[in-house]
């Protein structure tokens, strides 16, 4: 049994001067108190506005403004306005948080995304903070929606998210009036009333010591002056203090004087009771990225397990120093009104260097949850999954599915981790590794194409990173990459110049694999352009490169591109030379289905140079070698091209034989008989275009 001595205050506590934790904290989180704000809230979202005094309809949302410091309680009653008239908008509430936890403004275009996501909508990868809240309007354009922006910044912020919808409704939180959009009367907030404050109190310390000594209670709000997160300190302090008297706390609170804010106080009053390792771990999840902590971050920040941190986790929410957050994970959350207070001790208190070793532990951890939850995805008797069955064991999951829904969940905060070891500068290794198992994470679970916006940003890091280290290869890579996701979104321009910057970045690395897809994936954004004789150019300065290192199979495939763009401008001869070159090194490589496809396009430019008999004699053997490499769908196409070529030819019969055939192999599946030069273009592009681009 552990021996116990008594606190000054009456307070029993451990010998590692700890005091023991209450059954009596509270677990009810219904609305205190504001009824006075809510009320005029409600009726300002009904008041007549400017333009209707004015003849004119309301070209935006009605904008609510609630105004007030950190700590006043603004967060909550926003959420309370947000539930009570939730259901007058049928299309939902979004969520969004303008201020990051150390004070940046959070940019438009990743606030703008994420609502778009919310919304069930996939912007594009890498489009600008303007693109993005255009979409974002047009989406809301005729939805009845609800917007609760919280902790903005300043009114551009806002202005840019705001519907131009008048059925729609924004809820916006600040420290302060929002200058500059029009017809907004913030609700300015001060302390609770007293009848609240007690009330408050009350969930924390129980009836009995508010009404034995109802004036030191009343003289304790005053001191708190009914601000409601100084209040949850002082009942935590409080109720992890049952002998304690409320006049004890508010005597002690009076000894201070007035130095600081009394939010300043209070906390300073619990932390002083906290043991060292506890005082130093409550320190350190300050370093939490996007202010949200879970048992394994606190574990590595603090250097103890995973379960000693939950236990940690668990006594900081008791005394209101950490809030538990609505989640399937055990998820905490840094309020942000004690953050800046956190920030200022660390700085007091702890070294540089064991600040960095901490961040350095929580970021070598972090990557390595990110191995485990990319490694379950493989196979048993993959190499990464016989090295995670030798990992601890609670670095591993116990199903993909579970992985799946730890890297969502916790996928704000990764992100956040991500830029914070870049910005940081002196942990870039660490930072590499991190964004390295980020990307196959993300890309395992989720797919390239659904986590495109965040694989945008990561590369960008990547960039960023690798500039300031001189790392060509690096450099060289993250231009590749964010190229490739320029290119699927369209911004072809974008993507042409970062695959030459991406060129120049291969060649100072001497990197024979990026100078060679750079030098391709030019060619490639040119032909996107249309401009086919760059385009020709490029592919065949690619080919030089590929026959320079006898890469046969990626020689073939080039023939083929570049056979492709000679069709799209018009010089059949050029294109014809060129497939056959593609064919005969698909042959050299028994590649038999890509034989069999490049012989198809060869017949095809046949028919166009207005070669039926030689197209003919080509289709022909193209569905000989399709049938050797088992190509059901390209023999059907091609059964279809001979019955087209044979109809021009004057044999219908042969024809419809040959249709019959395709119909026979495809079934439900044969495609519709078209004919058009668009629709011939994209068959080119499907079938010549290199898997990596």
């Amino acid at each position: 049994m552990t021996d116990q001595a008594v606190d000054a205050d009456g307070t029993t506590v451990s010998e590692e001067g700890w005091p023991p934790a209450v059954e009596s904290a509270p677990t009810e989180r219904q609305f205190l108190g504001r009824a006075r704000e809510l009320k005029e809230l409600r009726a300002d979202i009904e008041r007549t506005g400017l333009d209707t005094l004015a003849g004119r309809k309301a070209p935006r949302a009605r904008v609510l403004l609630i105004a007030g410091r950190p700590g006043s309680g603004r967060t909550a009653l926003a959420e309370e306005l947000v539930r009570q008239v939730a259901d007058s908008y049928p299309d939902g509430v979004l969520r969004a948080r303008l201020t990051e936890p150390g004070g940046t403004p959070v940019p438009t275009e990743r606030t703008a995304r994420d609502l778009l996501t919310a919304l069930g909508l996939q912007a594009p990868a890498g489009a600008d903070g303007d693109d993005l809240s255009g979409r974002l309007r047009e989406a809301l354009a005729t939805r009845r929606t609800l917007l609760l922006l919280d902790d903005a910044a300043d009114a551009e912020q806002v202005d840019a998210l705001l519907p131009e919808n008048p059925d729609c409704l924004a809820v916006a939180v600040s420290g302060g009036p929002l200058t500059g959009i029009p017809d907004v009367r913030p609700c300015t907030l001060g302390g609770l009333d007293t009848k609240s404050a007690l009330e408050l109190l009350n969930r924390f310390t129980g009836s009995v010591r508010i009404t034995v000594d109802p004036r030191a209670a009343e003289g304790l709000v005053e001191i708190c002056a009914g601000q409601p997160a100084a209040l949850v300190l002082a009942g935590a302090w409080l109720a992890h203090r049952p002998k304690a008297a409320v006049a004890d706390l508010a005597r002690q609170l009076r000894a201070d004087g007035d130095e600081g804010p009394v939010l300043d106080r209070v906390f300073r009053l619990t932390y002083a009771a906290l043991p060292t390792a506890a005082a130093r771990t409550l320190r350190l999840l300050s370093l939490a990225p996007a202010g949200l902590v879970d048992p394994h971050s606190a574990s590595a920040l603090a250097g103890c397990s995973v379960d000693a941190a939950r236990v940690l986790l668990d006594d900081f929410t008791g005394l209101g120093l950490v809030r538990a957050v609505e989640s399937p994970l055990p998820l905490y959350e840094v309020p942000g009104c004690l953050l800046p207070l956190l920030c200022a001790l660390t700085r007091t208190e702890d070294r540089p260097a064991e600040l960095q070793l901490a961040r350095a532990r929580m970021l070598e951890r972090t990557v390595r949850l990110l191995v485990s939850c990319r490694a379950i995805t493989e196979t048993d008797s993959s190499p990464a999954q016989k090295k995670l069955a030798g990992t601890p064991r609670a670095l591993r999951f116990p199903n993909p599915r579970a992985a799946a829904e730890w890297l969502r969940i916790r996928r704000p905060a990764l992100l956040a981790a991500a830029r914070l070891a870049v910005a940081d500068g002196e942990l870039d290794t660490l930072a590499r590794r991190l964004m390295a198992a980020l990307v196959r994470a993300l890309v395992a679970h989720f797919g390239t194409q659904a986590a495109a916006p965040e694989l945008y940003g990561i590369h960008r890091l990547v960039l960023d990173v690798a500039e300031r280290r001189n790392l060509p290869r690096e450099k060289a890579a993250a231009l590749l990459n964010l190229a490739d996701l320029d290119a699927r979104t369209g911004r072809t321009a974008d993507a042409l110049a970062r695959y030459r910057a991406a060129l120049d970045a291969g060649r100072e690395a001497n990197d024979p694999y990026a100078t060679g897809r750079a030098t391709e994936s030019v060619g490639g954004a040119h032909e996107e352009l249309g401009d086919y004789d760059r385009a020709a150019d490029w592919y065949g300065r690619a080919l030089a490169q590929r026959l320079a290192r006898d890469e046969r199979a990626d020689a073939a495939r080039l023939y083929g591109r570049i056979a492709a763009v000679h069709t799209y401008a018009g010089r059949y001869g050029e294109a014809l030379r060129n497939w056959r070159s593609a064919a005969t090194g698909y042959r050299r490589t028994g590649d038999v289905a890509g034989q069999a496809r490049a012989l198809s396009e060869m017949a095809r430019v046949q028919e166009y140079a207005g070669r039926p008999e030689e197209s003919l004699v080509t289709c022909q053997e193209a569905v000989e070698w399709a049938r050797r490499a088992d190509d059901v769908r390209l023999q059907a196409a091609l059964q279809l091209r001979l019955a087209d070529t044979l109809e021009r030819l004057g044999d219908p019969a042969a024809a419809a034989l040959h249709r019959s055939t395709a119909e026979r192999m495809l079934g439900d599946e044969l495609p519709e008989s078209t004919s058009g030069r668009e629709q011939d273009r994209n068959a080119y592009e499907i079938r010549s275009t290199s898997n990596e681009d």
